[in-house]
């Protein structure tokens, strides 16, 4: 999981945050919120490399986050919505791509 909190103030910094946004689907993550992206890692050595790259492509500002959750932990989570609040089921969690 990747969130991240990237200054818009300027056209550069909204430029640059839009980058790293595109950056992240085009690695296959997927948006969770508008700050919070997701993909599935299933080793450590995956998790380094996908570390790796969002380091290369962080803007020059702001704050990013990488969590490493597991499948047992995403399955325990749970999303409220509205009030009242009504309690939703997670999205299921986003298949490691395999290329051969």
């Amino acid at each position: 999981m990747v969130a991240f909190d990237l200054p818009t103030l300027t056209k550069q910094n909204r430029k640059a945050a839009s980058k790293f946004r595109k950056f992240l689907l085009n690695d296959g993550y997927q948006m969770m919120q508008f700050s919070v992206y997701v993909r599935s890692c299933v080793t450590a050595s995956r998790q380094k490399t996908h570390l790796r790259r969002v380091k290369a492509h962080m803007p020059p500002e702001g704050s990013v986050r990488a969590i490493y959750v597991t499948r047992a932990q995403w399955q325990r989570s749970f999303i409220i919505h509205g009030n009242p609040a009504i309690e939703r089921p997670p999205e299921k969690i986003p298949e490691q791509t395999l290329l051969w």
